[in-house]
């Protein structure tokens, strides 16, 4: 039965230290994964340049990472939370345990005699501090103070998470809206009392229990020395079997020692490379960075030299299409300045040509006639030859005969440029 328990134990210590092992390589997990998110972070910002859409990329980063350290606090406080009820569960348990412990300070007769009746516990020959507990509990209203079992464990939650500062009042008053900050501060008053006097029966169980086993101890002396002589090979047996389980708990605790220092070299080892390792990655990291920013560097030394090559072949090419359209305006110019100056000289001709040719007809055709004021009134000859084949009649013929006939033509002014002509 001993063994089982024993084995039982064991298996339960295994698993509780499996259990802490996984919650701590997860929290090392989240805490490499924040801090891989924060290097990551700081890489983008080495080599950026401000644009909105880079902006808002760091913005999504850094709302990343702030929702992981988020969750990772939070998920740390449900952890204490549970590590605080556990604690309270655990507290609960040794109380009982101690309750258990005191109820076996009570004498049980040794004899196989009938039960005696049952008598009411003589406080006087209790401690003082098991009494003064017993009567403060009496006096103040149980284990809770007088308040309400959930009252009380609201309180001792918000305490136990300050640990006590006064700082918790200010919480204390949400978990505890039905109390005042007077009737908080008694019941800490009332509770920090009873933490004292469990203190106090404590220490009180424990002088109690030294007191007793001195007892034994000098009771089992008083036997030894009044037993037989043959007694002394058993105890010698006991003794041996003693010291060689003690040469092999030894045996055992040095090889475990060794495993576990064998085991603290490894990581540490490990550690160191892992360090190294991380060092060179960064180092390698911090090369690629600077390789890139020189190639990026180049390649804009590089295009902007080239762009100015573009721009001066550009200016050359406008240069050169400027001279060669100045050269074709020239020559169109000339050409159409010599085309005008001989259609000029070819006018000049043709009207030099014309005039000599007027000249020349004017020499042909020009009559120098002398002044005739009398053909004005002259008949013409048509009108002659007209009279000779109409005839006159009657008193036309006569006064055609008799008179003579004034004929008038109208015409209008001789310019005066044309008199001399």
């Amino acid at each position: 039965m001993y063994s089982l328990s024993v084995c039982q134990e064991e298996r339960e210590a295994r698993r509780l230290e499996l259990r802490d092992a996984s919650r701590a390589l997860r929290v090392q997990q989240q805490l490499q994964k924040l801090k891989n998110g924060v290097f990551r972070f700081q890489e983008q910002l080495m080599d950026v340049k401000p644009s909105p859409d880079v902006i808002e990329k760091l913005r999504e980063t850094m709302s990343d990472i702030e929702n992981s350290i988020n969750a990772f606090k939070d998920t740390q406080h449900q952890r204490y939370d549970e590590l605080l009820k556990d604690e309270r569960s655990v507290w609960q348990e040794i109380c009982a345990f101690e309750r258990k412990m005191d109820s076996w300070c009570v004498p049980v007769r040794a004899d196989g005699g009938p039960p005696r009746s049952e008598k009411p516990c003589d406080w006087r020959s209790l401690p003082a501090e098991v009494t003064a507990l017993q009567t403060f509990l009496q006096q103040t209203g149980g284990r809770d103070g007088g308040w309400d079992e959930f009252d009380h464990r609201s309180f001792l939650k918000v305490w136990t998470k300050h640990r006590g500062k006064p700082s918790y009042r200010h919480e204390a008053r949400l978990y505890l809206p039905g109390k005042t900050e007077e009737e908080v501060k008694r019941h800490e008053d009332w509770f920090l009392e009873l933490r004292r006097l469990q203190e106090d029966k404590r220490e009180a169980i424990c002088k109690w229990r030294a007191c007793k086993q001195r007892e034994r101890e000098l009771q089992r002396e008083q036997r030894d020395a009044d037993e037989e002589p043959q007694e002394d090979e058993e105890q010698e047996e006991q003794r041996r079997e003693a010291s060689e389980r003690l040469e092999v708990w030894r045996r055992r605790r040095t090889q475990q020692r060794d495993e576990e220092r064998q085991q603290r070299l490894r990581d540490q080892i490990l550690q160191t490379r892992r360090a190294k390792e991380e060092r060179r990655r960064q180092l390698e990291l911090k090369l690629l960075v600077e390789a890139h920013l020189q190639q990026k560097k180049e390649q804009e030394e590089l295009r902007v030299l080239e762009e100015e090559a573009q721009e001066q072949a550009e200016r050359q090419e406008r240069q050169r299409q400027a001279a060669e359209g100045i050269r074709r305006f020239q020559e169109r110019d000339s050409r159409r300045l010599e085309e005008k100056l001989q259609e000029k000289q070819s006018k000049e001709q043709e009207q030099s040509e014309r005039q000599r040719t007027l000249d020349k007809l004017k020499d042909k055709v020009e009559v120098h006639i002398s002044r005739d004021p009398s053909r004005l009134w002259r008949l013409t000859k048509v009108w002659q030859e007209r009279t000779k084949e109409i005839g006159p009649s009657g008193a036309s013929r006569r006064v055609l005969s008799d008179h003579r006939v004034c004929v008038c033509v109208l015409h209008r002014a001789v310019p005066a440029w044309r008199q001399d002509s």
